[in-house]
């Protein structure tokens, strides 16, 4: 029996029915939303509480097994593969909220609770916490990719709104990277650190959240335009207006036959802007108004408001299934989903060439964006069984990913990097990699934390201890 076999054999032994190696369940764990190839961990376990994670921890780390945090499987770039094998944490049983702070407008949560979970538990207490990927991921998944969203715009992304964290660290010991106050000089800034590891420095335990005031009034509105040209003109006069969008987001016009189809709607089948705006009542108003001008100056048809609750719910549920509703455009086959970001200045000429080297490419490919921040998305849905399709793919992928760094922009704004996007880190930041390959040598020697992600490591190609 090998060293990890017995390591495994050890742990189901001590987590009975919380362990498990059925075929089924691996594979879901080492499987996401991403196009990427799944590859299932040896084990999932799904632990309680810190110490069982501090537990797990100091035996895998002892036998150099690796470890892959797991919350709701939404992430994008292959993050919960586990290429060496190991022991899926599944964090999702730790999903409680542990104190909520009104008054000092923060909470903490442990990782396994949803960002839905979270707003329900909040529901009556005057504040809310808005980061909105769009799926229903866990807060320490969000954390980990450091997620944003429709309503980064305003509120910004988990990197903002994160104030402090418990990690397991590689050796097993536990840390607690920062406290409750709103601002601080001590030392270096280890939350951030890890919001955006990905699960390759340590495993999260419990979150503090900045929550926010819940609006006193809420308007959100769909805008039509003839082209895309328009819309994305319009959202870069808005934003350097400085006008106060809670959210801004662009769907083209394959998308919104996708919504159409997906989510039995009658929306113009033209690019479109969602818009929705928070503050007091004057003053939402006073903003959605000078909004509707700038518009209207770029050709936009007319303004559709929902202002009840039900009808913004509804506008937005069909903005967040976008993913479904492009893949409804040609079922059966598989989306490679990718984003980049780009100067808010550059967006027109990012977004532009890429819709024209899509047209093309002669692929299906709706577009999305959260482009107050100058960030977009493309759902290439593409046939895996054809080798041409493959192609036609990765070339516009790829074509569109040297654009934006050309442009001074991203490889990914939201998504991460995990186990897609490695060689665009490199050119992106070049020796800037090294230094984090350091970090994560200083901090997990034995590489066994969600090995294979962001950055290849010094044994990435070895397999087990």
């Amino acid at each position: 029996m090998t060293m990890t076999a017995a390591v495994l054999d050890q742990l189901t032994a001590r987590f009975g029915e919380r362990a498990s190696e059925a075929r089924g369940v691996r594979e879901q764990h080492g499987a996401s939303e991403a196009y990427h190839a799944p590859l299932p961990p040896d084990l999932v376990i799904f632990p309680d509480s810190t110490l069982e994670v501090q537990e797990i921890v100091r035996l895998c780390s002892e036998h150099r097994v690796p470890l892959i945090p797991y919350g709701a499987g939404t992430s994008l770039e292959g993050h919960t593969s586990a290429p060496r094998g190991g022991v899926c944490l599944d964090m999702t049983r730790m999903n409680k909220v542990l104190a909520i702070n009104a008054e000092d407008m923060d909470c903490r949560v442990q990782p396994g609770i949803t960002r839905k979970g979270l707003n329900a538990e909040l529901n009556g207490s005057g504040v809310f916490f808005p980061i909105d990927p769009g799926a229903d991921a866990t807060i320490g998944g969000m954390s980990s990719t450091r997620a944003s969203g429709t309503m980064a715009v305003r509120y910004g992304t988990m990197r903002e709104n994160v104030l402090g964290l418990e990690v397991v660290m590689p050796n097993g010991e536990v840390i607690r990277t920062s406290r409750r106050a709103r601002k601080s000089s001590a030392g270096y800034d280890l939350t951030k650190l890890f919001v955006g590891a990905e699960g390759t420095l340590g495993v999260i335990t419990e979150i503090t959240l900045r929550l926010h005031p819940v609006p006193e009034a809420i308007s959100a509105a769909t805008c039509p335009f003839d082209t895309l040209d328009q819309a994305v003109n319009c959202v870069i006069a808005i934003m350097q207006l400085g006008l106060s969008v809670a959210r801004i987001e662009l769907l083209d016009s394959v998308m919104m036959r996708g919504v159409n189809l997906y989510s039995k709607l009658g929306f113009p089948e033209t690019p479109t802007l969602f818009l929705e705006f928070h503050g007091t009542a004057a003053g939402v108003e006073e903003q959605a108004r000078r909004a509707q001008e700038v518009a209207n100056d770029f050709g936009a048809h007319e303004f559709q408001w929902a202002t009840r609750p039900e009808d913004r719910s509804r506008l937005w549920t069909a903005r967040d299934n976008t993913l479904y509703a492009g893949m409804a455009l040609r079922p059966g086959v598989r989306a490679m989903i990718t984003d980049v970001c780009v100067p808010i200045s550059r967006l027109a000429e990012c977004l532009l060439e890429t819709k024209r080297d899509i047209d093309a490419s002669g692929l299906i490919v709706p577009i999305v964006g959260h482009v107050g921040d100058g960030n977009f998305h493309l759902l290439i849905l593409v046939d895996q069984a054809s080798p041409d399709e493959l192609v036609r793919a990765k070339r516009l992928h790829d074509d569109m990913v040297e654009r934006a760094l050309a442009l001074d922009g991203t490889c990914t704004g939201e998504h991460g990097i995990g186990s897609g996007k490695m060689a665009f880190l490199l050119s992106e930041l070049g020796d800037a990699v090294d230094v984090m390959r350091m970090v994560k040598h200083a901090i997990d020697p034995r590489n066994i934390m969600n090995p294979g992600k962001i950055f290849q490591f010094e044994d990435d190609a070895k397999v087990g201890a």
